[in-house]
């Protein structure tokens, strides 16, 4: 099923909703070529995971995200979603787009003019929109350099709390914390446990970064995340669908 037979944003909130976690597979179109990205795809579906972020920090255009969605689209049947760096990365191809605000960003283009340059393109396309209040993390990696991001320390896990209860005041109904793609170390368990400690029970907690193995996303899970996302780990081993089924099933367990 894709956007014609459900809304993505009340589609994923039935689910939550009754505490089941979710596992979210991020390809970068930067990082294969479209046939490649469609077959990973299908690999991490019948893995379980049960949806997918297409975006990248870098080296992404129109065209790549295009040809990397619609070949996604071809072989999979789980939501699709936009995860933008620039107001130009819209396609009709998706199911839905996470409307980020990057909360911690030094740049006002990363927190409202990246946004508002590119509701027009959204609202013609029909795009169901996911409110998200985007926190990075140190490292931050790439995400966090081209996000121009004043990144919070590891142990700062207080102004981590009042950013995600800044997002939640402004409406934002999830909250991603992320440690940039390709971290060597994951949020801390200890800064995912406050944060959702403190958030409404229907808002939703997203983590990823840094997150490759089982036990990793096992910890992340329990310490509180409603969402795990892993990207880097599809590109790095050559035995995509065993290592994103031991993942999986640690996160739903």
């Amino acid at each position: 099923m894709h956007k014609n037979h459900y809304k993505v944003k009340t589609y994923l909130e039935s689910i939550l909703a009754d505490g089941t976690k979710l596992h979210w597979t991020l390809i970068d179109p930067d990082k294969q070529k479209p046939y490649e990205a469609g077959e990973t795809a299908k690999l991490a579906e019948e893995s379980g995971t049960d949806a997918f972020l297409v975006g990248g920090s870098t080296g992404v255009t129109l065209t790549k995200l295009y040809n990397t969605l619609n070949a996604i689209k071809k072989q999979t049947n789980v939501p699709v979603i936009i995860f933008p760096t620039s107001s130009k990365h819209i396609s009709n191809k998706a199911d839905a787009i996470l409307f980020t605000t990057l909360l911690n960003s030094k740049n006002k283009k990363y927190i409202v003019d990246i946004q508002r340059d590119a509701v027009k393109g959204i609202y013609q396309y029909g795009l169901d929109v996911l409110p998200v209040g985007y926190i990075i993390i140190k490292p931050g990696m790439e995400a966090g350099k081209i996000g121009e991001a004043d990144l919070i320390k590891r142990k700062d896990t207080d102004l981590a709390v009042d950013w995600a209860l800044t997002a939640q005041y402004k409406g934002m109904e999830f909250i991603y914390l992320d440690a940039g793609s390709g971290a060597p170390k994951p949020v801390p368990k200890n800064m995912i446990g406050e944060v959702k400690k403190h958030m409404a029970n229907d808002n939703y907690l997203i983590v990823g970064g840094g997150i490759r193995s089982a036990g990793t996303a096992k910890e992340i899970a329990d310490a509180g995340a409603d969402i795990i996302v892993t990207g880097t780990i599809i590109e790095k081993t050559e035995y995509v669908k065993p290592t994103l089924v031991e993942i999986i099933s640690a996160v739903k367990e």
